[in-house]
């Protein structure tokens, strides 16, 4: 087995040039930063939680969009990756067939099935996701991806502790994002 730091090295490169120029939605930031981040997550998981397997979390931490947002297969991932990765990598992905108010409720059925690692790295996302809403998402989208984090978070108890605090805390912080300041609500 190798050891974290070539894993990690390993797995970014691949995930890296799969993202190629893509950008974190809403800003100029490349989108490796967003995997660096749910894998910073899942590093600090992996020390508050007994018995974690960090090599795995974090493969999956570094490659959970590449079937979703690039033209990386399964069949690719299980190639480089094995088995494992790739099942819990297609689990953490929105099955594009679905309508999309399916596909969240269908990725956490997939997740439950798989070791509590998967679910870790979807809370780790979740958490990474909570920051400002891009300028043009509407009040409405807004509340719609707020109830999808609660959903998450319900659905996922008991795959990690640490991480779910963490959710719960960013779910009540995100919040705000749904208050009208006082200069909006004159403005109606």
């Amino acid at each position: 087995m190798a050891d974290i730091q070539t894993i990690f090295q390993e797995t970014i490169k691949f995930a890296a040039e799969k993202h190629g120029s893509q950008k974190v939605k809403g800003s100029k930031i490349p989108y490796v930063v967003h995997l660096t981040n749910v894998a910073m997550e899942i590093f600090m998981a992996a020390r508050k939680t007994h018995g974690f397997d960090l090599g795995y979390a974090l493969q999956l931490a570094l490659l959970h969009d590449t079937i979703e947002d690039t033209e990386t297969t399964r069949q690719e991932l299980e190639l480089v990756f094995g088995k494992d990765i790739s099942e819990g990598v297609w689990a953490l992905t929105g099955d594009p067939k679905l309508l999309k108010e399916y596909r969240i409720p269908d990725c956490l059925a997939k997740i439950r099935r798989l070791p509590r690692e998967v679910g870790a790295v979807k809370l780790a996302d979740r958490i990474t996701n909570l920051q400002a809403p891009p300028k043009s998402w509407s009040k409405s989208h807004i509340r719609d991806y707020l109830y999808d984090a609660q959903q998450i978070l319900q659905a996922l108890k008991g795959s990690n502790d640490f991480l779910e605090k963490r959710l719960e805390a960013k779910i009540e912080e995100y919040g705000k994002y749904l208050k009208v300041s006082r200069s909006e609500s004159l403005k109606v």
